[in-house]
């Protein structure tokens, strides 16, 4: 195989063309065709991008001799069938979040990539963060691990016309959409990859909105996770900002970064001595890593991925496994959104 992959793109949307400028930042990635469902569409964002084939046809991209792999960027409820039949025509899947909209569609995409001896990734930005590997690997330094607590709470642009009765697949129910789904998968994947899937769920509180004729769809929550000798919570919202930082706390000290969603700040605090809250402030040691701010964001996913497709092996950090754990925690919590 050739040290290049070359991709088809589905999907002409914004996050499409945000990935694109950071795959492109890796010499080993070649845009060879996009996809849309309107070949207008395609052929115009094929030209404003420098792009060789546009379609319309998704069976007629994976017949293109030139696409080895394939980027999914469309809704969330498409991500399983376009998949499948990706894996089926001998091409690997890069594949937005998250991976499937359940996660017995994510079992099926996975058996069969595994059977074909294809590369399967969810395209999770987050751990594939070089500050968020370098506080993974700080781990040891503060443990045993006492507390998890991610936070991401952005406002969505899209909440004013929902408002209105106007409804984006991002919010849509029938489209996977909602906020645990958009940016709530965000703090839980982080906390699954580096501390196993919960054996339960303590608590949820959340705030959902009946949309007529398309079911409950959630807004922001507030989740307890159950694990054996520690508190992991996760905050997630898309009516509301935070600035909150997330938090890893263990009896040696803490992590602490920026965002969960994009860290590019991590610092690590020892342990004060004790003094009932009148000792001095433990003082931070950065632990940023200089090259993220040299990178765009989308940059890590394609290395780890065209890294993966090259080798022939599946990701250590953004494992199928892992996309599996996450989308089982995230059915039991959407299950109680219809009681």
């Amino acid at each position: 195989m050739p040290d290049i992959v070359r991709f088809g793109l589905v999907g002409t949307g914004r996050i499409t063309s945000w990935v694109l400028r950071g795959a492109r930042e890796n010499e080993r990635f070649v845009a060879a065709a996009v996809c849309s469902r309107s070949i207008e569409r395609a052929r115009l964002f094929a030209q404003s991008q420098g792009i060789p084939a546009a379609y319309d046809n998704l069976d007629e991209m994976l017949r293109d001799p030139q696409v080895d792999a394939v980027y999914i960027g469309t809704p969330n409820h498409t991500h399983h069938a376009i998949a499948l039949k990706c894996l089926q025509a001998g091409k690997h899947v890069l594949c937005e979040k998250p991976l499937a909209a359940n996660a017995e569609e994510a079992v099926e995409m996975v058996a069969e990539a595994r059977r074909r001896g294809l590369i399967l990734m969810e395209a999770m930005i987050s751990t594939l963060n070089p500050n968020f590997l370098k506080a993974a690997s700080f781990l040891k330094e503060i443990g045993p691990i006492r507390r998890y607590s991610a936070t991401y709470c952005q406002y969505s642009s899209k909440y004013e016309a929902l408002q209105r009765g106007e409804v984006a697949a991002s919010f849509d129910p029938p489209c996977a959409g909602g906020a645990l789904m958009d940016i709530g998968i965000y703090t839980i994947w982080p906390m699954v990859y580096l501390l196993g899937e919960p054996t339960g769920i303590s608590g949820q509180h959340i705030l959902t909105r009946e949309l007529p004729g398309r079911g409950v769809t959630d807004l922001q929550g507030t989740l307890d996770f159950v694990y054996p000798g520690l508190n992991a919570t996760v905050f997630y919202s898309k009516i509301a900002d935070s600035f909150l930082p997330t938090e890893i706390s263990g009896e040696g000290g803490s992590l602490v970064l920026d965002k969960i969603h994009i860290c590019r700040q991590v610092t690590y605090f020892p342990h004060g001595t004790p003094a009932s809250g009148r000792g001095e402030d433990s003082t931070g040691t950065d632990l940023t890593v200089p090259e993220v701010a040299q990178r765009d964001d989308y940059y890590y996913e394609f290395q780890e991925f065209i890294s993966c497709v090259l080798s022939g092996h599946e990701s250590r950090i953004n494992s199928p496994d892992t996309s599996i754990s996450v989308l089982r925690i995230m059915d039991q919590v959407r299950k109680q959104l219809k009681h």
